[in-house]
């Protein structure tokens, strides 16, 4: 099927130079802001859940499984509704009230949480965070074509990234506020006291990011600022592919139960043997809902491929690549953080205690500002020079930002001032990639794993300022991804781009993949698994612009124009 280069943004669309509406994108980012607190927030909880309710490691990954599960649930659901009912929900509704709607039904999930507290109920807990994150799935596939069609087609990347880099400072104040409010202060607390703590502290938590979510609810609900944006488009059928993703729905589930099951499993009591059997069988099911989605979705494009009627989106082989990246890459993102407070407990590694993990935390989490504030420029209209000045500046400012919050929180920054030296390599490889989509996937794809190699070789403070260096070359990688894997599909864009979503579902796999390995051959070898993600990215990168170039499509000089 030959592909114009009219397709190469979204929807036929032509870059007409619409100008921002600046009003509306302002209220539209506080719910970005809302994803990363709370996803971040879960690094440190992931913690205080472990030593409170004596879980290993894999069963603390568990959160992780709950919340990055239930975005593939939503995005399926609502894919679902559009297929059998021929309508999208989401245009049906409008932007506005799904992303009201969204919120409503995260608040829903706080006080599920509150509930399960109450009830000193892990797998409640789980329910709740479950819940919240459905919620997520709801706004996030609103807000990501809303944030695209509040101004001109050609700089919605960058209203993209400007949300993102909201999101980012969610998840920089994210790990400390939930520290704060689970430990109470930053004085050291070990991990036998944090067993001993009350879970009150959890209900005033999630009584706040409650109240908050209702609070935001309202904001948008009642803003006049922002446009209701309905779409009485119909929706394009791909009845192959959602019946292929049943399927793989279904075989994901017999691989998860299993594993969810064995969390009941208290490893303390067990013998060596014992913990060897478990271990293997844990690892087993997961290593299989990796498989599943691996070879579910090649097979998927390979039957496109020969008869492509019936599979909608996924006849375009960069958009089942771009599934496959954005699993990879969130699974990459959520996993190096995840495992960061059990890896700082090692004597190499310092021997910090969870309690004061928390800036480590924080500032992985925001380099993925850095990178994305950085991305952000170019959303606004800037002069040449003002541009470059401000790729140097704004990436040294957020570091700033993220120093000073941690500081007024009373947190011992010293050992992270010379951080620095790595926002420089970032900068660095911003200005080589200039701003092309596939060479800069490249080339932070490479970084990324240039990183993790180093920081396995070695241990100290080199160690992990590798480690938290993935956050700096993950900043940039979902735009880049997006926008590569919906290039040149037309009228099937939308639907592409709820297929993206789902594959939020990597961050509720590869995290507790890692932390089962890291049960069998410890934390600071487990981190090969971000290594080898990293290297799928960088082939995803090299490998997508070759497709699109034998469509007719070169993204990077069309976006370099």
């Amino acid at each position: 099927m030959p592909i114009e280069q009219k397709d190469l943004i979204s929807n036929d669309v032509k870059l007409t130079g619409i100008p921002t509406n600046y009003g509306a994108l302002g209220t539209l980012v506080t719910v970005f802001f809302f994803w990363g607190f709370i996803a971040a927030g879960n690094s440190v909880f992931i913690p205080f859940c472990k030593h409170y309710f004596h879980l290993d490691q894999f069963q603390s990954q568990l959160i992780d499984f709950a919340f990055y599960t239930a975005y593939y649930i939503g995005a399926l659901g609502l894919f679902a509704y559009g297929a059998f009912g021929g309508k999208d929900l989401v245009g049906k509704w409008g932007y506005k009230k799904s992303i009201v709607y969204g919120l409503i039904f995260s608040a829903l999930g706080a006080a599920a949480m509150i509930i399960a507290v109450n009830a000193n109920t892990f797998s409640g807990m789980l329910v709740g965070l479950f819940i919240v994150a459905l919620g997520f799935s709801l706004q996030q596939t609103s807000a990501q074509p809303f944030s695209i069609s509040l101004g001109d087609p050609a700089t919605g990347t960058s209203r993209v990234n400007l949300g993102g880099g909201i999101n980012s400072f969610g998840t920089t104040i994210g790990p400390i506020v939930v520290a704060m409010a689970l430990f109470g202060t930053t004085a050291a607390i070990t991990d036998k006291q944090i067993a001993s703590l009350s879970l009150s502290k959890v209900i005033v938590l999630y009584s706040c990011v409650g109240a908050l979510f209702i609070a935001a609810a309202c904001l948008f609900y009642f803003s006049k600022k922002v446009p209701a944006g309905i779409l009485e488009e119909k929706t394009e059928k791909a009845n192959k592919a959602l019946y292929a993703l049943l399927i793989m729905t279904g075989l994901l589930f017999m691989m998860f139960v299993p594993v969810f099951n064995s969390y009941k499993t208290d490893v303390n009591l067990l013998d060596d043997a014992a913990k060897h059997a478990l271990e293997s069988y844990r690892m087993k099911w997961l290593l299989g809902a990796l498989a599943v989605v691996l070879i579910g979705l090649l097979i998927a494009n390979v039957s496109a491929k020969k008869k492509p009627s019936g599979w909608g989106a996924m006849q375009y082989p960069q958009l089942v690549l771009g599934m496959l990246a954005i699993f990879v890459y969130v699974g990459v993102e959520v996993a190096i953080g995840s495992n960061l407070s059990e890896l700082l407990k090692q004597d190499d590694f310092g021997g910090i205690q969870s309690s004061q993990a928390a800036p480590y935390i924080s500032m992985y989490w925001g380099s993925l500002m850095i990178g994305r504030w950085a991305g952000s420029i170019s959303v606004f209209k800037l002069s040449k020079g003002a541009k470059l000045l401000l790729q140097i500046v704004v990436p040294l400012i957020a570091f700033g930002v993220i120093i000073g919050a941690n500081s007024l929180a009373k947190y011992d920054m010293t050992a992270l001032y010379f951080y620095f030296v790595c926002v420089i390599i970032q900068i660095i490889a911003f200005f080589i990639s200039n701003d092309k989509p596939a060479r800069t996937l490249l080339i932070f794809g490479l970084l990324g794993v240039a990183a993790m190699v180093t920081g396995i070789y070695t241990t100290g403070t080199i160690a992990i300022y590798a480690f938290l260096s993935g956050g700096l070359f993950c900043s940039i990688m979902w735009p880049c991804i997006f926008s590569l894997a919906i290039a040149g599909l037309g009228k099937y864009t939308t639907q592409g781009s709820a297929f993206l979503i789902m594959m939020i579902l990597g961050g509720g796999i590869i995290p507790p993949l890692q932390g089962k390995l890291a049960d069998v051959i410890g934390i600071h070898q487990s981190y090969w698994v971000p290594a080898a993600c990293f290297a799928f990215l960088a082939f995803f990168a090299f490998a997508v612009k070759g497709i699109l170039r034998r469509q007719g499509i070169d993204y990077d000089a069309e976006v370099g124009k």
